[in-house]
């Protein structure tokens, strides 16, 4: 079963300093800095916090803006990202997936013209990239030509995401670049009334409610009549991850992530080991909360 660790784990109410009750003691003569694009922070912040109690003597820190920009010791990387944003002298391990889905802003514009499309990844692909093949089919649809693409242009966007699942590369992207973080995304598609874009779950879904964010709507997918509905405004976050958990859905990018760091580094070694020990007995403990139900 796929663990999609940053919409699951994030507030899985489980005690991580119960799970991990032993460790080996380390020691850090310096901060290690994570470099981490801020949809995946709160699970980050979430390990670094509680692998303190088990180790008070050695510190982690979230890398915000430009700071210690130049002294990253583990940088959170997706499987598809462009080569010259990953440190190949590093090892990288994966520790769970994310999800990507195409919003536009509730009630604008853009909405009402994508209201009622269910879109294939055929139609997707003529809404948010240009390309030769399906450039004339565009022209024709007046309704999508007229519709403004709004993407992330950082190495930390997940933008290569979203294009590397239709085969497409980031620079075919119709439309706006936007800088900074994939938040900012929200925010453009919501002073555009012609706007559209992407997201990744914990940037779509209120975490604390478990219901798509006021503002925003997932635009209707091509999905069979018996999961429509997970993939409706209506849906809470935990019913859309258990559809896309169980079967691969061709018009939602699924992607890979993971840490690269250095590994002669013994401290980041020790705080990895953790992390995914904690990670494998969080989705044991899952699996079994969701048989008992």
């Amino acid at each position: 079963m796929k663990k999609l660790a940053l919409t699951i784990a994030v507030l899985l109410s489980i005690n991580i300093s119960n799970i991990w009750a032993e460790q080996n003691a380390t020691t850090a003569s310096s901060v290690r800095y994570v470099k981490a694009p801020r949809f995946a922070r709160p699970l980050v912040e979430k390990w670094i916090t509680e692998y303190a109690k088990t180790q008070p003597g050695v510190e982690f820190q979230i890398a915000k803006g430009n700071q210690n920009q130049g002294n990253i010791d583990l940088n959170v990387v997706f499987d598809h990202q462009d080569t010259k944003t990953v440190d190949f002298s590093h090892t990288i391990v994966y520790f769970g997936e994310f999800a990507v889905l195409p919003i536009t802003a509730s009630g604008s514009e853009a909405a009402k013209v994508l209201e009622g499309k269910h879109l294939n990844s055929k139609k997707l692909k003529q809404l948010y990239f240009l390309n030769d093949d399906y450039e004339e089919d565009v022209k024709k649809n007046k309704q999508f030509e007229k519709l403004v693409i709004y993407s992330g242009s950082s190495t930390a966007s997940v933008a290569s995401s979203f294009a590397h699942n239709f085969g497409e590369e980031t620079s075919n992207f119709r439309g706006k670049r936007i800088s900074g973080d994939d938040l900012f995304l929200n925010t453009a598609i919501t002073r555009d009334p012609l706007g559209v874009s992407f997201n990744t779950l914990p940037n779509i879904f209120d975490l604390q409610s478990r219901h798509i964010k006021s503002g925003l709507t997932v635009i209707g997918l091509d999905v069979k009549k018996n999961i429509e509905e997970n993939f409706s405004d209506k849906a809470t976050l935990d019913d859309l991850i258990f559809i896309l958990e169980n079967g691969k859905i061709s018009e939602v990018a699924v992607e890979k992530i993971g840490i690269s760091y250095n590994q002669n580094d013994d401290a980041i070694n020790h705080f990895l080991q953790w992390v995914l020990e904690t990670q494998e007995q969080i989705s044991k403990v899952k699996t079994t909360l969701t048989a008992q139900k």
